[in-house]
């Protein structure tokens, strides 16, 4: 039984909770899958490589709304795949390889599973290896689920780990589930050809975000898409070739190949939890305190497999909390998940940050919102926009901003200083008149958007 000072399970975000404080000391990572995590694999960087190529695609077809006459002469998948994996997997391979071979670590390629206090089983091609820690991070992420009558019928079905790998583009596509991942990728496959049909049990896409944006996200998804609110699937049969779905409504959806966008869980079967005295929530996540701290002493969790959010840069966020807390036990820093952004690299792009006009009025703010279309600045004029826009959200008594919900081109990109507002409790006048925008910019819809909030305004 080999001692470390740190044990890691897991090699996404839990790979960079090795610093440089732990040089000379001994640290174990535990990996059973490929290294480098859902991000890097399977989750934000392919899925936004394949979302640029489709962003490609949608403007050579919409070239004619500005003058300029063009057309899609072919879609080359493989080409497009590989591209992509053919950068993320070297890199994949190149973690591992260091954590491997390089100083101050020692991966054992297996699944671990807690046999006691801080105390590891590995499974391992010449047999288990125990390891224990003075410290340990469960840090395993998370994986996508599938509904039971999906799983009980035992037809084929891809989920977002395996979609991106597929050999050849289908025909026609089924996607069950209308969140972030079911969004994003009926904006891939359709605009590289294939025919997308969504299922969703819920009466708009994307519902969890502000009203008005998933209001408005719905009605430009039923125009691009085969979206069949309200409904969900009560039995699935098919083979690898052809796919059918039977809804609740008795009506039926065909498909060459099926997604299941349903959601992710925490990783956390098999760990042994119990044994370790680490407990979880009624959902499944491993409990942390506001420092990363499980029920069990000197055993931390960080991530998907723990977290509210699961976001890469909150994971990032929080292994570097872990990271200090690690080392610094007498001076602990704690997660700050006040103003957490995401966003929906879908067509049209969403961003969101803070608090919808619902969860504000709810909690007792003097809610005013404002609503600036990109089509009534120079820059929209410029893209012939028509149904993208900001919405924010204050409070009229503080003159804070207290939320941001931004849907349309580079929403990602326009929603930053608004994060950065909210971050650093700069007042919404302030922000709009006390610095400069620049002219003609898309960032100016942020700054009429400001300028409309019913609210003292900055002095000119």
């Amino acid at each position: 039984m080999t001692h470390y000072d740190l044990v890691i399970i897991g090699s996404g975000s839990g790979n960079s909770l090795v610093t440089p404080a732990f040089d000379g000391k001994k640290v174990a990572i535990v990996e059973d899958g490929i290294f480098g995590g859902t991000c890097l694999n399977v989750g934000c960087i392919p899925t936004k490589m394949f979302v640029y190529a489709a962003e490609v695609a949608t403007t050579v077809r919409d070239s004619d709304r500005y003058g300029v006459d063009s057309t899609l002469d072919d879609v080359r998948w493989r080409d497009i795949r590989d591209r992509i994996f053919g950068r993320i997997d070297p890199i994949s391979d190149a973690g591992k390889d260091y954590r491997v071979n390089g100083p101050n670590t020692t991966a054992y390629l297996g699944r671990g599973t807690f046999t006691g206090p801080r105390e590891v089983s590995v499974d391992l091609p010449g047999g288990a290896e125990t390891i224990t820690g003075t410290q340990v991070v469960i840090a395993t992420g998370s994986h996508a689920v599938a509904p039971d009558v999906i799983l009980r019928s035992g037809v084929p079905f891809h989920t977002s780990d395996t979609i991106m790998r597929i050999d050849r583009l289908p025909r026609r596509m089924a996607i069950v589930g209308a969140g972030f991942i079911a969004s994003e990728f009926a904006h891939v496959f359709s605009s590289l050809g294939v025919e997308v049909t969504i299922v969703a049990r819920g009466d708009r896409m994307l519902r969890h975000l502000d009203d008005e944006i998933a209001t408005a996200f719905t009605e430009l998804a039923v125009k691009q898409w085969d979206v069949r609110l309200g409904r969900h699937v009560v039995q699935a049969s098919g083979d690898a070739t052809q796919v059918r779905l039977g809804l609740d409504d008795g009506t039926e959806v065909e498909a060459d190949l099926l997604l299941v966008a349903t959601g992710r869980e925490p990783s956390t079967l098999g760990l042994g939890l119990e044994a370790a005295g680490v407990a979880t929530t009624d959902d499944g996540r491993v409990r942390v305190d506001a420092y990363g701290r499980t029920t069990a002493e000197g055993v931390w969790a960080l991530g998907d497999v723990s977290s509210d959010f699961q976001l890469k840069h909150v994971a990032n966020h929080e292994a570097r909390r872990v990271a200090y807390n690690l080392t610094h036990p007498d001076d602990l820093r704690p997660f700050d998940h006040r103003f957490v952004p995401s966003g929906v690299f879908s067509h049209p792009q969403i961003a969101t940050v803070g608090l919808t006009e619902q969860q504000a009025r709810d909690q007792g703010f003097a809610v005013t919102t404002k609503t600036q279309m990109y089509g009534d600045t120079a820059y929209g004029w410029a893209m012939e926009d028509t149904t993208s826009f900001v919405k924010l959200v204050a409070d009229q008594r503080s003159g804070l901003l207290l939320g941001a919900h931004i849907m349309g081109p580079d929403a990602t990109t326009v929603i930053q200083p608004a994060i950065q507002a909210l971050t650093f409790g700069l007042r919404a006048a302030d922000m709009a008149r006390g610095q400069y925008w620049i002219h003609p910019a898309m960032a100016e819809v942020l700054e009429n958007a400001l300028l409309g909030l019913d609210l003292p305004q900055h002095p000119v």
